[in-house]
């Protein structure tokens, strides 16, 4: 059995929570069947567009999300021990299963730590902005030693 559709962010609340709105949805895939050890599984995809805060410039920031999982049941944690590798465990101790919960999960799991903008250039609070390319001897904590240890083979 294929099921395909769109969940809006607002029925994942978990995830809208770590995003600075709720526009957009998630195109979601499951396909669920029984491999050859009859063992039921459910693989798909979860993909869309979403917003979060630059950890730079704290502006809006489009992420395009996308999480695949191949998951397997099991009733016990006994059960997920023995579940074939490439699969992922699910365990669950009732028949059903609350599918946009685990799409949420994954999802979550697919965001990016830091999020930010790729041409982000913030101010300083001197107002020049801030580069990566810094003097290399200034930065360096361990130009004093060296400069002490230089002294003392010279001496």
């Amino acid at each position: 059995m294929r099921i395909e559709g769109d969940a809006s962010l607002e029925e994942l609340p978990n995830f809208s929570s770590m995003l600075c709105n709720n526009d957009g949805k998630i195109v979601v895939d499951l396909q669920f069947d029984l491999d050859e050890q009859r063992i039921r599984t459910i693989k798909g995809s979860a993909k869309g567009h979403v917003f979060m805060t630059c950890q730079r410039c704290l502006e809006p920031v489009e992420v395009a999300v996308e999480a695949s999982y191949n998951l397997a049941t099991a009733f016990s944690e006994e059960q997920a021990k023995t579940l074939p590798r490439g699969y992922d465990p699910l365990i669950t101790a009732e028949e059903e299963v609350e599918l946009l919960a685990v799409v949420e999960e994954e999802l979550i799991l697919s965001l990016p730590l830091v999020p930010g903008h790729a041409d982000c250039s913030i101010q300083t609070s001197f107002g020049e902005p801030e580069t990566a390319e810094k003097d290399t001897d200034q930065s360096n904590p361990f130009r004093v030693l060296a400069q002490l240890k230089a002294d003392k083979t010279s001496n």
